[in-house]
């Protein structure tokens, strides 16, 4: 998260004048959230002082919040133009940021620290470009300088331990997180990213998952006003749709999008009406073909959690959906406030998010079998097939001859976060290896792009006895390009506990099948869900010696025929399979979201007036 210099300690202190009190009473309104009563006044002191600095910054800080980039640019710029100073420099890149240009972002920090050395937070903010720009070993560096300035940054540590995430470095990404919510036990963002990142953990138990996922939920509770009360009638929708939202920071290219897309383009408006809360304005191809599925599309960027609740109620939503859990850009806070009389969790998210404000969790038979229902504060539903809908790639790319052939070995992949790669994993996948002779190893992932990242890769596969020349490292690429790594592999390996969701779908759309073992709990079920929908459910390892096993046999003699026939029928099988059904899938979630509210009226009709 980027921290805004917006208060009035960074502003001089106000004489007696005229042009004074209109400013002060504008500041005590903006600092009160009315924005365009403050931005009104601000105005007036223009049209007095056209060339005042502060006012020109501050409107700039307005058309920040009201997401208007262009001008918050032209407005801060104006202001640095009549007087420098580190702090226009500061929130002149934190619009750069919020506006995606990472590179004019960071030179905004930079000449803000030039101006102030010790100024933590433009230290902190670097940090953020640098990892936009995915250059985390800078990006860490900036976050240790801040914290050296200012040792109880917790937004630093926070930040921090995100980049060491990018790192590779789990262990301490965890204890950085800790760190921020010991010096801000109020802290929701860090709380929120530890328990996203303790899913990487190869041994995470689901009873201390959910304790700390219900701390989350007490401190999000703490903050909210949650209604009892909304505008929309408690009846079985007959006469008009179900009105639904989506709150997402993901309708995108992204996993979240490229499961939602065809499905949203099959789902019957006369039964569900939806409508989109996307949390920042970020925007691109696939955002652009989905947002005519939607009735209404209301940014939620820079609104309060109680303005984004108002908002949801004066839209009369029946059921909210969060298609996010405890990723990146969620905003599930405002759950907690209950803006709609039904929540869900479905699709972005493979755990509690710890809100007994959620009233559902969306999965399948297989993400959530019968006895892990104790996972969970939220109810299991389950869908008859599979909960994923997978859209095939608009990208052309043909699948090729299976690799084996040329290359005389076979190679293995794996396409994802490092992160997945636990200890256990690398000694497993080095069995398959030592078992598969001259086979090789492709990893293709964006940590890839550091040398720090390579070397400490290799080390860990030759602590196993793996030599270097066996390892194929490759950093990550725009989707046509990593679409196409898949040419170079025979087999995909998914790793576990945390396997491969979208990777494992996109490896199959390629031709290439994919071993998986069996979970224990809902992210650890996600690439045995996909493997049965898409009809490979004997790529389902039951445990690690029968991963190898499964992993050898197809790499044998019998098994590289068996793969020669299958890379050539696997995308023909896999879009005849429920999980590329996007109609029928869709008539499955409308089935289910109505079957929810008719739960809900049933719960209303129940209760004694």
């Amino acid at each position: 998260m980027t921290d805004l210099a917006q208060n009035t300690a960074l502003l001089p202190a106000a004489p007696e004048t005229s042009v004074d009190t209109l400013l002060q009473r504008a500041l005590a309104l903006h600092q009160a959230d009315h924005l365009e009563e403050a931005e009104t006044l601000y105005r007036q002191v223009l049209e007095i002082e056209p060339q005042h600095a502060d006012v020109l910054h501050l409107l700039g800080l307005i058309a920040h919040q009201f997401g208007q980039y262009e001008s918050a640019s032209e407005f801060i710029m104006a202001a640095i133009e009549r007087q420098p100073q580190a702090f226009y420099y500061f929130n002149l890149g934190n619009v750069m940021q919020a506006h995606n240009r990472p590179a004019a972002a960071a030179e905004c920090f930079i000449q803000a620290i030039a101006m102030q050395p010790d100024y933590a937070d433009a230290h902190n903010n670097l940090g953020n470009a640098h990892r936009a720009l995915k250059q985390h070993e800078a990006a860490v560096e900036s976050f240790c300088t801040a914290l050296r300035l200012k040792p109880d940054h917790a937004q630093a540590n926070n930040n921090l331990a995100n980049a060491l995430l990018e790192l590779d470095e789990l262990d301490a990404a965890l204890e950085a997180y800790r760190n921020a919510i010991a010096l801000r036990p109020d802290f929701a963002e860090p709380r929120s990213n530890l328990l996203f990142a303790l899913n990487y953990q190869g041994r995470a138990w689901p009873g201390d998952y959910l304790d700390e996922a219900q701390r989350f939920a007490t401190l999000a509770l703490q903050r909210a006003t949650p209604a009892s009360a909304w505008q929309v009638d408690a009846t079985p929708r007959t006469d008009r749709p179900l009105r639904v939202g989506v709150v997402s920071g993901d309708l995108k290219q992204h996993p979240v999008g490229y499961f939602m897309e065809s499905v949203l383009a099959h789902v019957d408006p006369a039964r569900v009406e939806l409508i989109a809360y996307p949390t920042r304005h970020v925007e691109d191809a696939l955002t652009q073909r989905i947002r005519a599925r939607f009735s209404a599309w209301h940014c939620l960027a820079g609104m309060s959690d109680e303005a984004a609740a108002s908002q949801i109620q004066a839209d009369g939503i029946d059921l909210l959906l969060d298609a996010s859990g405890h990723t990146t850009y969620n905003r599930l806070p405002l759950f907690a406030w209950r803006p709609a009389p039904v929540q869900v969790s479905w699709p972005g998210y493979f755990a509690s998010t710890g809100l007994d404000s959620i009233d559902y969790i969306l999965g399948d038979a297989h993400v959530l079998p019968e006895g892990e229902a104790s996972h969970f504060v939220e109810k299991p539903w389950r869908l008859p097939n599979s909960y994923l809908c997978f859209t095939p790639p608009t990208d052309e790319i043909e699948v090729n001859a299976l690799p084996a052939l040329a290359n005389g070995y076979v190679t293995f992949g794996c396409f994802g976060k490092l992160l997945k790669l636990t200890d256990e994993v690398i000694a497993v996948w080095s069995r398959v290896l030592h078992t598969v002779p001259e086979s090789r190893l492709l990893l293709k992932a964006f940590e890839l792009s550091t040398e720090y990242v390579q070397r400490k890769t290799r080390e860990r596969f030759a602590a196993h006895g793996i030599a270097a020349d066996r390892l194929l490292l490759e950093q990550g690429a725009p989707r046509s390009e990593y679409l196409a790594a898949y040419h170079q592999v025979d087999i995909m390996l998914s790793p576990f506990p945390y396997p491969g969701g979208t990777t494992t779908a996109e490896g199959l759309w390629m031709g290439v099948p994919v071993v998986a073992l069996k979970g224990q709990r809902f992210l650890t079920h996600i690439a045995e869900s996909i493997l049965h929908g898409a009809g490979q459910a004997a790529w389902v390892a039951e445990d690690q010696d029968d991963y190898v096993a499964k992993a050898v046999a197809a790499a044998s003699s019998a098994g590289r025929d068996a793969l020669v026939s299958l890379r050539v029928d696997l995308r023909r099988q896999l879009l005849n399979s429920p999980l590329c059904d996007a109609p029928r899938f869709a008539r499955d979630l409308e089935q289910a979201l109505h079957a929810m509210w008719l739960e809900y009226v049933s719960r209303v009709a129940a209760t004694p007036s």
